[in-house]
């Protein structure tokens, strides 16, 4: 049976209609349910949701088969019940080792590592990026403030609540403890490379220009198995557990037969989620 991947449908064809058995999955269920698959275009999304709704298909399917839907009291495709019923059935998932679990986390100390951690103040000076004027505005009123913080650093609280555009300017622009993700990428990426301390020029982000100090800094650290086997032994099994599902939708996919579509490597993944 010949499958087609509706990315590489040329843009004016209408897609085929996609077929899992005999059911169809209508254009306006998949409109519906691209809500809950947020991507980069609307393209995406759609084809996000198409997988989405063929892979309930083919469980729904299935449940039908081993007659687990029977009197479950609302349709398979919305009864996380019944799936996770037949998955437990069907989805064998063998328990890591431990030899498994230690091998695993000295291959990867980083995924289980304490990240270093950062107190920072900052004033946010507000600027559009397509705001010329304001910007170079904002960068040379960032460097008088770096100048005057330099002879008195005691002068932050007060630039903070006259200058900055940020809700933090009300605790003297106090961002608190952050650790990498949790501020904006171009920020984010260039405070784990700064000096401790007052910044010696404004960062620039798509907000405006930000007069930095990195008041603390608590290095991170590798943490020992002991202490995180938990959580390596669960990495290793949600691993487990995507391959035997991709695995296991495959096999459903080749003998219920799919249309219009085809599943990849992230199916599993969505469905887990």
């Amino acid at each position: 049976m010949q499958k087609i991947d509706i990315e590489q449908i040329p843009g004016g064809a209408s897609p085929p209609p996609v077929r899992v058995g005999e059911a169809i999955i209508e254009e306006a269920a998949i409109a519906v349910e691209m809500q809950y698959h947020p991507a980069d275009s609307a393209g995406s999304a759609q084809l996000k949701a198409a997988r989405a709704l063929v892979v309930r298909e083919l469980l729904r399917q299935r449940a039908a088969t081993l007659g687990l839907a029977e009197g479950a009291g609302s349709e398979i495709d919305e009864s996380d019940a019944v799936i996770a019923e037949l998955l437990e059935r069907e989805l064998a998932v063998p328990d890591p080792s431990e030899e498994d679990c230690r091998r695993f986390h000295a291959t990867h100390p980083e995924r289980f590592s304490e990240p270093t951690r950062l107190r920072v103040r900052h004033v946010l000076l507000a600027a559009a990026p397509d705001d010329a004027p304001g910007r170079d505005g904002g960068y040379r009123l960032g460097e008088t403030l770096i100048k005057a913080l330099r002879e008195i650093p005691e002068r932050f609280d007060e630039f903070a609540q006259r200058h900055s555009a940020c809700p933090s300017r009300e605790q003297g622009g106090d961002l608190g403890w952050l650790v990498p993700g949790q501020t904006v990428a171009e920020l984010d990426r260039a405070l784990q490379h700064l000096p401790d301390g007052l910044y010696e020029r404004p960062l620039a982000s798509r907000y405006g220009w930000h007069v930095v100090s990195i008041d603390e800094r608590i290095e991170g650290r590798e943490l020992p198995f002991e202490q995180i086997a938990d959580r390596v032994r669960h990495s290793l099994r949600e691993q487990a557990t995507r391959r035997a599902l991709r695995h296991y939708l495959l096999a459903l996919e080749a003998e219920i037969g799919v249309e219009g579509i085809t599943l990849d490597d992230e199916t599993a993944g969505s469905l887990m989620q």
